[in-house]
Protein backbone atom coordinates (compact mmCIF):
# COMPACT_ATOMS: atom_id res chain seq x y z
CA UNK A 1 0.00 0.00 0.00
CA UNK A 2 3.16 2.38 0.96
CA UNK A 3 4.67 1.73 -2.49
CA UNK A 4 1.74 2.15 -4.47
CA UNK A 5 -0.43 4.58 -3.01
CA UNK A 6 3.03 6.96 -2.44
CA UNK A 7 3.43 7.61 -5.99
CA UNK A 8 1.05 10.70 -6.08
CA UNK A 9 0.77 12.72 -2.57
CA UNK A 10 -1.76 15.66 -2.09
CA UNK A 11 -0.83 18.27 0.36
CA UNK A 12 -3.81 20.23 1.71
CA UNK A 13 -3.98 23.95 1.32
CA UNK A 14 -6.84 27.11 1.50
CA UNK A 15 -7.59 29.30 -1.04
CA UNK A 16 -10.13 31.94 -1.07
CA UNK A 17 -12.51 29.18 -2.74
CA UNK A 18 -11.64 26.12 -1.14
CA UNK A 19 -11.18 24.95 2.70
CA UNK A 20 -8.72 22.64 3.67
CA UNK A 21 -11.62 20.00 3.56
CA UNK A 22 -13.01 21.06 0.10
CA UNK A 23 -8.80 20.88 -0.79
CA UNK A 24 -8.91 17.06 0.26
CA UNK A 25 -12.27 16.16 -0.53
CA UNK A 26 -11.31 17.21 -4.53
CA UNK A 27 -8.03 15.22 -4.44
CA UNK A 28 -10.13 12.02 -3.40
CA UNK A 29 -12.30 12.50 -5.65
CA UNK A 30 -10.32 13.21 -8.21
CA UNK A 31 -8.03 9.31 -7.58
CA UNK A 32 -5.27 10.54 -5.41
CA UNK A 33 -5.15 8.08 -2.48
CA UNK A 34 -2.35 9.56 -0.36
CA UNK A 35 -3.38 12.72 1.05
CA UNK A 36 -1.34 14.82 4.04
CA UNK A 37 -3.50 17.41 6.33
CA UNK A 38 -1.17 20.41 6.82
CA UNK A 39 -2.66 23.01 8.36
CA UNK A 40 0.77 24.96 9.84
CA UNK A 41 0.47 27.25 12.94
CA UNK A 42 -2.87 25.70 13.57
CA UNK A 43 -3.29 24.11 17.04
CA UNK A 44 -4.25 20.59 17.69
CA UNK A 45 -7.34 21.51 18.97
CA UNK A 46 -7.96 23.68 15.42
CA UNK A 47 -6.82 20.58 13.19
CA UNK A 48 -8.87 17.62 15.09
CA UNK A 49 -12.53 18.47 14.47
CA UNK A 50 -11.38 18.13 10.20
CA UNK A 51 -8.81 15.52 10.91
CA UNK A 52 -11.88 13.10 11.88
CA UNK A 53 -14.03 13.98 8.62
CA UNK A 54 -10.42 13.85 6.65
CA UNK A 55 -10.09 10.43 8.02
CA UNK A 56 -13.59 9.18 7.25
CA UNK A 57 -12.94 10.41 3.71
CA UNK A 58 -10.18 8.99 3.24
CA UNK A 59 -11.55 5.31 4.52
CA UNK A 60 -14.49 5.30 2.36
CA UNK A 61 -11.75 5.87 -1.02
CA UNK A 62 -9.32 3.71 0.49
CA UNK A 63 -6.50 6.02 1.05
CA UNK A 64 -3.66 7.26 2.86
CA UNK A 65 -3.95 9.92 5.88
CA UNK A 66 -1.24 11.94 7.04
CA UNK A 67 -1.44 14.69 9.32
CA UNK A 68 1.94 17.53 8.85
CA UNK A 69 4.02 18.01 12.05
CA UNK A 70 1.44 17.06 14.73
CA UNK A 71 2.24 13.25 16.39
CA UNK A 72 -0.04 13.22 19.28
CA UNK A 73 -2.93 14.05 17.15
CA UNK A 74 -2.25 11.26 14.63
CA UNK A 75 -2.10 9.00 17.35
CA UNK A 76 -5.42 10.06 18.94
CA UNK A 77 -7.22 10.65 15.94
CA UNK A 78 -5.93 7.25 14.29
CA UNK A 79 -4.63 8.70 11.15
CA UNK A 80 -1.95 6.66 9.00
CA UNK A 81 0.38 8.70 10.02
CA UNK A 82 2.80 11.90 10.05
CA UNK A 83 4.41 13.88 8.01
CA UNK A 84 7.49 15.83 9.57
CA UNK A 85 9.50 19.18 8.55
CA UNK A 86 13.14 19.58 9.04
CA UNK A 87 12.01 21.91 12.01
CA UNK A 88 9.59 19.50 13.53
CA UNK A 89 10.20 16.48 16.16
CA UNK A 90 12.89 14.43 15.35
CA UNK A 91 11.71 11.54 13.11
CA UNK A 92 13.54 8.63 16.47
CA UNK A 93 11.38 10.07 18.91
CA UNK A 94 8.04 10.37 16.48
CA UNK A 95 8.74 6.38 15.78
CA UNK A 96 9.12 6.01 19.93
CA UNK A 97 5.59 7.44 20.38
CA UNK A 98 3.94 6.37 17.32
CA UNK A 99 5.92 2.79 17.33
CA UNK A 100 5.41 0.90 14.01
CA UNK A 101 1.94 0.93 13.48
CA UNK A 102 2.10 4.18 11.88
CA UNK A 103 4.03 5.68 8.63
CA UNK A 104 6.48 8.41 9.25
CA UNK A 105 8.24 10.53 6.79
CA UNK A 106 10.81 13.51 6.89
CA UNK A 107 11.45 16.36 4.78
CA UNK A 108 14.52 16.12 3.45
CA UNK A 109 17.01 18.61 1.06
CA UNK A 110 20.00 16.74 0.84
CA UNK A 111 21.18 13.10 0.64
CA UNK A 112 22.47 13.78 4.46
CA UNK A 113 18.79 14.74 5.01
CA UNK A 114 17.69 11.64 3.59
CA UNK A 115 20.28 9.37 5.30
CA UNK A 116 19.68 10.77 8.67
CA UNK A 117 15.93 9.92 8.36
CA UNK A 118 16.12 6.49 6.97
CA UNK A 119 18.61 5.96 9.84
CA UNK A 120 16.32 7.31 12.34
CA UNK A 121 13.32 5.03 11.03
CA UNK A 122 11.23 7.13 8.30
CA UNK A 123 9.31 5.25 6.09
CA UNK A 124 9.43 7.73 3.13
CA UNK A 125 10.97 11.16 1.89
CA UNK A 126 9.38 14.15 1.12
CA UNK A 127 12.29 15.74 -0.67
CA UNK A 128 12.79 19.18 -2.28
CA UNK A 129 11.55 21.90 -3.25
CA UNK A 130 12.00 21.33 -7.21
CA UNK A 131 11.66 24.74 -8.15
CA UNK A 132 10.44 28.14 -5.89
CA UNK A 133 7.17 28.04 -3.92
CA UNK A 134 4.84 30.38 -2.25
CA UNK A 135 3.06 27.64 -0.19
CA UNK A 136 6.66 26.99 2.04
CA UNK A 137 7.85 29.09 4.49
CA UNK A 138 11.82 28.95 4.95
CA UNK A 139 12.51 27.86 1.89
CA UNK A 140 15.57 25.32 1.30
CA UNK A 141 17.63 25.89 -1.83
CA UNK A 142 15.75 24.58 -4.93
CA UNK A 143 16.78 21.22 -6.20
CA UNK A 144 15.73 20.95 -9.84
CA UNK A 145 16.14 17.88 -12.18
CA UNK A 146 19.68 17.67 -11.62
CA UNK A 147 19.24 18.05 -7.66
CA UNK A 148 17.30 14.74 -7.53
CA UNK A 149 19.04 12.72 -10.20
CA UNK A 150 22.05 12.92 -7.12
CA UNK A 151 20.14 12.64 -4.39
CA UNK A 152 18.71 9.43 -6.07
CA UNK A 153 22.37 8.03 -7.13
CA UNK A 154 23.70 8.71 -4.26
CA UNK A 155 20.54 6.66 -2.18
CA UNK A 156 21.21 3.41 -4.26
CA UNK A 157 24.99 3.99 -3.38
CA UNK A 158 24.11 3.57 0.13
CA UNK A 159 21.38 1.15 -0.55
CA UNK A 160 18.66 3.07 0.90
CA UNK A 161 15.43 1.90 -1.05
CA UNK A 162 12.58 4.54 0.54
CA UNK A 163 10.17 5.68 -1.44
CA UNK A 164 11.53 9.51 -2.04
CA UNK A 165 8.74 11.86 -3.23
CA UNK A 166 9.78 15.22 -5.40
CA UNK A 167 7.74 18.69 -3.93
CA UNK A 168 7.58 21.99 -4.16
CA UNK A 169 5.92 23.79 -6.89
CA UNK A 170 6.08 20.95 -9.32
CA UNK A 171 3.43 21.28 -12.23
CA UNK A 172 1.98 18.86 -14.62
CA UNK A 173 4.76 19.74 -18.17
CA UNK A 174 7.23 18.98 -14.95
CA UNK A 175 6.10 15.32 -14.09
CA UNK A 176 7.30 13.00 -16.58
CA UNK A 177 11.10 14.57 -16.70
CA UNK A 178 10.78 14.26 -12.40
CA UNK A 179 9.77 10.85 -12.49
CA UNK A 180 12.99 10.20 -14.77
CA UNK A 181 15.15 11.21 -12.15
CA UNK A 182 14.35 7.76 -10.25
CA UNK A 183 11.95 9.47 -7.76
CA UNK A 184 9.42 7.59 -6.48
CA UNK A 185 6.78 9.74 -6.87
CA UNK A 186 5.37 13.53 -6.62
CA UNK A 187 3.33 15.85 -4.20
CA UNK A 188 1.49 18.49 -5.52
CA UNK A 189 -1.52 20.92 -3.50
CA UNK A 190 -1.44 24.61 -5.48
CA UNK A 191 -1.28 22.89 -9.01
CA UNK A 192 -4.44 21.40 -8.27
CA UNK A 193 -6.29 23.94 -6.40
CA UNK A 194 -5.40 26.51 -9.20
CA UNK A 195 -6.98 24.68 -11.90
CA UNK A 196 -10.71 25.55 -13.04
CA UNK A 197 -11.97 21.98 -11.76
CA UNK A 198 -9.62 20.78 -9.53
CA UNK A 199 -10.97 17.38 -9.57
CA UNK A 200 -10.36 16.74 -13.09
CA UNK A 201 -6.74 17.95 -13.35
CA UNK A 202 -6.39 15.61 -10.38
CA UNK A 203 -7.51 12.79 -12.63
CA UNK A 204 -4.92 14.15 -15.40
CA UNK A 205 -2.21 14.02 -12.72
CA UNK A 206 -2.98 10.84 -12.08
CA UNK A 207 -3.11 9.54 -15.94
CA UNK A 208 1.04 11.04 -15.89
CA UNK A 209 1.69 8.53 -13.33
CA UNK A 210 0.52 5.75 -15.22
Amino acid sequence: MLQENVRMQFISHFTEQYSYLDSIAMALEGGCRWVQLRMKDASDEEIQPIALEVKNLCAEKNATFIIDDHVELVKRVGADGVHLGKKDMPVAEARGILGDGFIIGGTANTFEDVSSHASSGADYIGCGPFRFTTTKKNLSPVLGLEGYTSIVEKMRGADIRLPIVAIGGIEADDIPAIMRTGVSGIALSGTVLRAQNPVEEMRKLMDLME
